[in-house]
């Protein structure tokens, strides 16, 4: 065992110390990976060395350099020395981190870290929380909470009687919105045919005027999903203005910051978000911002009562503590990784004032790309980042808006190819976009400059090979 856990360290120093010279892409292709690991069932096995070696070896070329600092597509943090190190240990204590008596440490250290996120996200101190697989889940959990908390006004037992004959829910949320709010609600069972879009303006945010509207004359229980920083320009809805106005309404206020609610460690970006501390619940991810190892999200919940009464359960199996946190009273999980420990170590190595720095590095960075790839003959700025999320479009003179769609990712895909940076598509106010996302630690002014000139290099190489009229 120990040999090959030495070879996983060795490939591990390996991996990270190159980051800065391999390809950002993945560069095996999908026949070539299947081809490598595919096959039947080997008959005899192999040493635990040898499947380490081999392992180490094929996969590296399947996989993204997304742990460096020239990643840009969708908003994937890296990870902090100290927080993979610790995912490490917990992997190698293997604890099922889901009862105070089934790991002790890990139960305390979990609760400490929790403590912490809600004092550096300044959010209610007295509220529950969650650290669950990702903003996914978190989204769950919290909606779950939602859900117990809104029907108990209408005298509704949803854990004994479940949805049918309850009360019908309606959930209003931005055009904005992500996706992982619809799954929720066909997880929880509410639906997606309860939602009801509200449009944004044309910077990405609710307007007032917009909620009133929607709120107007309807009593049925009502769930609010704001954005705190959508995933494609970082948007922050007018939280100051939006959550009384849903509260008079009886409304429970959601908030979906992914990443965007970190920005709230920062004395410079944290008016982005000024008065989102007054909602009901918040998610979040800590393998975003936070540069923890996947999987690690964060559910934050201002009724204690509904967010367990939503989460918890008992068997006789089961040794629950009264004195002690026990986690699965909080989360969907009976079976879980000890997810606050990289979360306790990230927040151990960074403190407050390393939290900020890394938020502000990541805005300043962004900026610089956007402005900077979106300078070049052939790109234009779609939107400015109002904290680490911008998009630039590419286009031809003359072309139609589906041509420059077609182009852009062309130019993206181009980009990529070259192996120095690695940027993802999207589509806003339909039209194509690369969206530039920065939240990794390892990322520098280097890392910017570097991707600046692989877009020059793509787009002057069009130009070049252009046929002339």
């Amino acid at each position: 065992m120990s040999a090959a856990l030495e070879l996983a360290c060795q490939a591990a120093g390996e991996w990270i110390e190159g980051l800065d010279t391999r390809s950002v892409a993945a560069t095996a292709t999908l026949p070539d990976l299947r081809r490598t690991f595919g096959g039947p069932l080997p008959g005899d096995g192999q040493s635990a060395e040898e499947v380490i070696r081999t392992l180490a070896r094929d996969a590296a070329a399947g996989m993204h350099g997304n742990a460096g600092g020239r990643f840009f597509a969708w908003v994937f943090g890296g990870g902090l020395e100290s927080a993979l190190a610790a995912d490490w240990l917990v992997a190698t204590w293997d604890q099922n981190a889901a009862l105070y008596s089934a790991s002790p440490a890990s139960a305390v250290i979990e609760e400490v870290a929790g403590e912490w996120i809600k004092e550096l996200l300044d959010l209610p101190l007295d509220a529950s929380f969650a650290f669950t697989s990702g903003c996914q889940m978190a989204h769950v959990t919290s909606l779950a909470a939602a859900r117990v908390g809104l029907l108990e006004r209408f005298q509704w037992n949803v854990e004994d009687n479940g949805l049918f004959g309850a009360p019908e829910f309606r959930v209003l949320a931005s055009d904005q919105r992500h996706i992982t709010i619809d799954r929720a609600l066909r997880l929880l069972g509410i639906g997606r045919n309860a939602l009801e879009i509200l449009q944004t303006d044309n910077d990405g945010r609710v307007p007032v005027a917009v909620l009133d509207r929607a709120l107007s004359g309807d009593t049925r229980p009502t769930i609010l999903v704001l954005n705190a920083a959508d995933l494609n320009i970082g948007a922050c809805d007018p939280f100051r203005e939006l959550i009384p106005l849903a509260h008079s309404a009886g409304a429970w206020v959601h908030i979906d910051g992914a990443f965007g609610l970190f920005a709230r460690a920062s004395r410079t970006y944290r008016n982005r978000l000024d008065g989102v501390e007054l909602a009901d619940s918040w998610a979040t991810d800590a393998h975003k911002w936070l540069n923890v190892p996947f999987d690690c999200g964060i559910a934050i919940v201002r009724d204690r009562a509904a967010h367990r009464t939503a989460m918890t359960s008992s068997a006789s199996y089961v040794a629950p503590t009264s004195v002690a946190r026990d986690q699965t009273d909080w989360n969907p999980e009976y079976s879980r990784r000890a997810r606050g420990i990289p979360v306790y170590a990230a927040l151990r190595e960074l403190g407050r004032s390393g939290v900020e720095a890394l938020v502000d590095r990541c805005c300043m960075h962004c900026l610089d790309m956007v402005e900077g790839i979106g300078g070049l003959p052939g790109a234009e700025i779609l939107a400015r980042p109002t904290l680490n999320q911008g998009l630039v479009r590419f286009g031809r003179p003359g072309a139609s808006p589906q041509e420059n769609d077609a182009f852009t990712n062309e130019t993206i895909q181009k980009i990529n190819e070259t192996g120095e940076v690695f940027f993802s598509g999207t589509t806003w106010r339909n039209r194509r976009a690369m969206r530039i996302s920065v939240v990794n630690a390892r990322t520098t002014e280097r890392d910017v400059k570097r991707a600046i000139a692989a877009a020059a290099a793509v787009l002057t190489r069009d130009v070049l090979e252009r046929p002339s009229n």
